[in-house]
């Protein structure tokens, strides 16, 4: 552990080296209060002498012969793996639209009908618009765009009549594109992130 230097390393040798335990065990406490020196910011932490002896062991390689105040770690200790995150393993339906897209879609799909659903159709399809154009600079038509939410919602979702998307244009090659629709589609990213909060509490509070 490069944080103590190689002084405490050779300390923690020589005392692995002592065959009285009684005098290793005083010894590796004078070490012990070094590291906690030479460490000061450990002592924010609410198990920092913890910590410490934790630290010898792995120092010695595990190979050291104490009494410790506190329960012997094992190399598995710290070598154990985290738990896998639960990722998406769902096919997407189209992957130039990207997962949250598609999420969002579900998400509007499962919306009662009417005038804020129609609103959230729009805003999906302005937003989806931007992302064809992001990465086919070819223009698109409202019906291709509208066909693709259809499509992706497996039918849930129809598209009310006299609907038109907001005309724009992208800005360069950073991707900052100006329309009526953009700011209407952050907020439904932000809808989107709220409402899967929700599912989240609900799922934890019927678990």
């Amino acid at each position: 552990m490069p944080e103590y230097g190689r002084n405490v390393q050779k300390m923690i040798e020589r005392v692995k080296d002592i065959k009285d335990r009684d005098k290793r065990n005083e010894q590796i406490r004078a070490v012990v209060a070094v590291m906690g020196i030479l460490n000061p910011q450990l002592r924010d932490l609410s198990d920092f002498r913890h910590k410490l002896w934790d630290h010898v062991y792995i120092i010695s390689d595990f190979q050291i012969d104490i009494d410790s105040p506190y329960p012997v770690p094992t190399r598995e200790t710290f070598v154990t793996k985290p738990n896998p995150i639960p990722l998406e393993k769902s096919p997407l339906k189209a992957p130039h639209y990207g997962r949250n897209i598609q999420n969002m879609i579900e998400m509007v799909a499962n919306k009662e009908e009417g005038e804020a659903r129609d609103g959230m159709i729009l805003v999906l399809a302005n937003y989806m618009r931007q992302q064809y154009l992001i990465w086919n600079k070819d223009s698109v038509s409202d019906e291709t765009i509208f066909k693709d939410i259809v499509e992706l919602s497996n039918g849930k979702i129809k598209i009310p009549e006299n609907m038109h998307l907001s005309t724009f244009v992208p800005q360069g090659n950073s991707g900052n594109v100006h329309n009526s629709g953009y700011s209407s589609s952050r907020n439904m990213h932000r809808n989107f992130r709220q409402g899967n909060k929700k599912k989240m509490s609900g799922q934890k509070r019927n678990g």
